[in-house]
């Protein structure tokens, strides 16, 4: 087994990492021997408004470090801009750099209503899902920034769900339409304005994401994930957290990162370009999948996509 841990030395913060996708993008990050600062408003002693006291950002930190990297959890309500700029501080202070900046908040699912108009919405909830989608993102930047840009190569990875194909469709929600392309937009931003500091932004999306909350949706577990497949046939294209977080740390260790910036990149491109596999071996492109056939009706199944 290989030891080589090319992101020896290197400091992330991963901003939403208190489960699925978050959580696996920073254990994967410390595994490729980072520090990595997980945080998240879910701890131990407190359950943010999500309400799920199962996952916790104390749990992340120490799965980052049981996957051989330093796991420190700080507990961030990411809306408040004097806690994310203590956060940033207490980074510069311990560490004294930033070269990694991940920004998976989101915390949204609980606001999120199909099938009505804009004005049938609840207006409260609306602006609270773009909030939690959209201003944490730009909060976490803008304090976080001038430590990345202190030295070249700074990575900053926006985290959305769905291509920048597939977000040019209506995703039938109007905030969760919105949340949800901010995030292809911001990496553009701050691919334009890092540039010039040596900086790359990106953004990144997994597939049908295995997360926990998922699981629970649909009564399996990850063991038995393939169960879901009888209440959902395009179930069948799942990845687990595992698949997205293994793309980002490669992204991250990746010398020629630079040919990426400013594009929005799948889980699924991702692990074809660098030869990484979700945890049963397969690759699968759950956009490409959906793309062609859940929407476009192809004759065509799951197993052809991974």
């Amino acid at each position: 087994m290989s030891t080589h841990k090319p992101l020896t030395g290197k400091v992330a913060l991963v901003a939403g990492a208190t489960r699925g996708a978050g959580r696996a993008m920073a254990v994967e990050l410390g595994r490729a021997g980072a520090v990595v600062y997980a945080t998240g408003r879910t701890t131990r002693e407190r359950v943010s408004e999500v309400g799920r006291s199962t996952e916790t950002i104390e749990e992340t930190a120490e799965q980052v470090t049981a996957a051989g990297g330093i796991g420190i959890a700080v507990r961030t309500d990411h809306l408040v801009p004097e806690e994310v700029a203590d956060l940033v501080e207490r980074i510069d202070r311990e560490q004294g750099r930033l070269d990694i900046l991940v920004n998976d908040i989101w915390g949204g699912d609980h606001l999120l209503t199909f099938g009505k108009k804009l004005w049938e919405l609840d207006l409260d909830e609306g602006l609270r899902m773009l909030r939690l989608g959209v201003e944490t993102h730009l909060v976490t930047s803008h304090a976080a920034l001038p430590l990345l840009i202190r030295r070249p190569g700074g990575l900053a990875i926006e985290v959305t769900d769905g291509t920048a194909e597939s977000n040019k469709g209506y995703r039938e929600s109007f905030f969760y339409d919105l949340a949800k392309y901010a995030p292809i937009r911001m990496a553009q931003g701050l691919a334009a304005e890092l540039k010039e500091y040596g900086g790359v932004g990106v953004c990144v999306t997994p597939g049908f994401l295995r997360s926990e909350q998922m699981l629970d949706h649909f009564g399996v577990t990850e063991e038995n994930w393939r169960d879901a497949v009888k209440q959902d046939p395009h179930f069948a294209i799942a990845e687990s957290p595992l698949l997205i977080g293994r793309c980002v740390a490669a992204l991250a260790s990746d010398p020629e990162v630079a040919r990426w910036n400013g594009q929005a990149l799948s889980s699924g491109q991702l692990a074809r370009e660098y030869g990484v596999t979700d945890a049963d071996g397969s690759q699968p492109d759950a956009w490409r999948y959906i793309a062609e056939v859940a929407i476009g009706g192809k004759d065509a199944n799951a197993a052809d996509y991974r």
